[in-house]
């Protein structure tokens, strides 16, 4: 089940129903990682700092490992990046990074047979049971292949090779 909060009520609610006080730097916090989802700390720090001008960093990333705890916030960790932080939650989407840009898109989870999801354990590994697949994309997006004057990539260009 995918949750996603939109508006200061929707959020407040949210964060009564796991204990918490609603308070300014929470809200901040939570409307700028909205706002510019799979955002650094330090980007969400300065998109809050716009709402609430005395935030500091501190209270920044002690609400982000909080609100991350409680599973209302998900962070993820690129290669060679920042950890970044997205408000959609829940629903075990994966992402894709352009490796020349940064940009970050998500992508919905494979559904159906994915053999790539399906852990092949080595002979001596203790398997465990599967509750979260964390699949990273890495490519170039459609705008830096431009920019780049790269040709598209197509799946029958790999049959071909």
């Amino acid at each position: 089940m995918m949750e996603h909060f939109d508006g200061q009520e929707a959020w407040a609610a949210a964060l009564r129903a796991h204990g918490r006080r609603v308070t300014k730097q929470r809200l901040a916090v939570l409307a700028a990682v909205e706002r510019h989802p799979h955002s650094p700390a330090e980007s969400i720090l300065a998109a809050a700092r716009a709402e609430l001008p005395e935030l500091t960093a501190q209270s920044v990333y002690v609400v982000l490992g909080d609100l991350t705890d409680l599973h209302m916030l998900r962070r993820f960790e690129p290669p060679h990046s920042p950890a970044l932080y997205e408000t959609r939650v829940g629903d075990n989407h994966h992402h894709a990074i352009c490796i020349s840009c940064g940009r970050v898109e998500d992508v919905d989870c494979a559904v159906g047979h994915a053999p790539c999801l399906t852990p092949h354990w080595n002979p001596d590994a203790k398997p465990m049971t599967i509750q979260i697949a964390d699949v990273m994309y890495q490519g170039i997006c459609q705008e830096c292949q431009q920019a780049q004057q790269l040709p598209p990539h197509s799946p029958s260009q790999e049959k071909e090779k």
